[in-house]
């Protein structure tokens, strides 16, 4: 057994142990201002939750990369992020999502270890690349993700799932998340960061492609639809700083960018079989 697989199992039951008390708090009427000892807490289920990663990824001389590797590192980031703004604003709401995902994908990782070595990984800036790229896919991801609370919690504040004296579990989970302001704050600085690492993953995959082909962006449907992510997400934060966009505008922006970039890394076979009208 790998120490990729334990730390994955033992992250997720500190995951789980951090839900059940959530929860807990939960039923017994609100969550509460998340106090130093269940901060410090996370911290050290992410810490374990990171060993886990690097020893799966980078454990040996070779990238190795899988489904469930790629989800662990989205929602692993997805709570650092959450965690370093926690310190700054109160949105202990939204672990009442991040916590129980966070447990899950680390147990799919910890029983679906599957993967594959990735080619030519033995070259320094290709692997950084492949990290960086990764890591821009997790963050825009996380940020899809919560930009689809963000309209399910604003069609909840004008619509509410039950009367306010027979509160549903659901109902309750979504009164008990940050306001919309802090929502959207938090939207656009996980949007700028992954826009930030994905500008990066360019730049990056551009000097790995000098050196392995001797061009400096292959033109293939992951180039093209990648540079078209960045380019959406470029606009969306232009038209934030400009125009002040928000609400639906943003939320329309972020998806786009969203499924560009799922094109890029995954949509191999629909493009060539549906857009390209290929076998």
């Amino acid at each position: 057994m790998s120490l990729g697989i334990v730390f994955h199992a033992v992250a997720a039951l500190a995951y789980a142990v951090l839900a059940a008390a959530l929860w807990r708090r939960l039923q017994g009427g609100s969550v509460e201002k998340t106090g130093r000892v269940a901060r410090t807490c996370l911290l050290g289920a992410l810490v374990l939750h990171g060993i886990g990663l690097q020893q799966a990824m980078l454990g040996g001389s070779q990238l190795f990369i899988g489904w469930a590797l790629a989800l662990s590192a989205a929602v692993w980031l997805g709570l650092v992020v959450f965690w370093l703004e926690s310190l700054l604003v109160r949105i202990d709401g939204l672990q009442l999502l991040l916590v129980p995902a966070a447990t899950l994908v680390c147990a799919l990782a910890a029983l679906f270890p599957q993967g594959q070595m990735v080619p030519h990984a033995d070259n320094g800036w290709l692997r950084l690349h492949l990290l960086i790229a990764l890591a821009a896919y997790a963050l825009i991801t996380v940020a899809a993700l919560h930009a689809l609370l963000m309209a399910l919690l604003d069609r909840h504040l004008h619509r509410p799932l039950d009367a306010p004296t027979e509160r549903s579990i659901i109902g309750r989970v979504l009164d008990a998340q940050p306001p919309l302001l802090v929502q959207e704050q938090l939207l656009f600085r996980v949007i700028w960061i992954g826009f930030a690492v994905l500008t990066a993953a360019v730049a990056s995959g551009s000097i790995a492609s000098m050196q392995l082909t001797g061009k400096v962006l292959p033109f293939d449907h992951k180039t093209v639809f990648t540079l078209l992510s960045w380019l959406t997400f470029g606009v969306l934060l232009l038209g934030r700083h400009i125009r002040g966009w928000r609400g639906r505008v943003a939320l329309r922006w972020t998806l786009t960018g969203f499924a560009f970039l799922i094109l890029a890394y995954t949509g191999s076979r629909f493009v060539l079989e549906v857009i390209l009208h290929r076998s």
